[in-house]
């Protein structure tokens, strides 16, 4: 049977992951998750639905990922193994929803806008 690949998508980053039963082993863009991750937070974003339904350990994870940044990879790759858990086991659903972690976070940067320096910052008004 050939791996289903899951998708997430988070701010302009799109995580494509595979879940396979193992050791637990993650693999981002064929490097160790460590490595990719330094920091604990994005660490833990990924593995939060992992933990949740209590699956750490189980599934090896191979995610792809390209644009934003580290923040929105990560929790681009969180809404994948999200999907592909209840793809696994509909009954993570209950565990999931709640928390928040099948939902895409549509919020994106608000374009720059003519005549000021950033989107909602305005030049400075002088009156005379």
């Amino acid at each position: 049977m050939a791996d289903k690949i899951f998708i997430g998508r988070r701010k302009n980053a799109v995580a494509r992951v595979i879940l396979r039963s193992g050791s637990g082993k993650i693999t981002v863009n064929k490097r160790e998750f460590e490595k990719y991750f330094p920091q604990k937070t994005n660490r833990d974003q990924v593995l939060l639905p992992l933990s949740l339904t209590e699956t750490l350990g189980k599934y090896d994870i191979l995610a792809n990922t390209n644009g934003g940044g580290v923040t929105g990879q990560s929790e681009s790759i969180r809404l994948a193994i999200a999907r592909a858990l209840i793809d696994i086991n509909p009954d993570y659903r209950k565990v999931l929803k709640p928390e928040g972690l099948l939902r895409r976070d549509p919020r994106m940067v608000e374009r720059k806008k003519a005549g000021q320096p950033k989107a909602r910052k305005k030049f400075q008004f002088s009156k005379r």
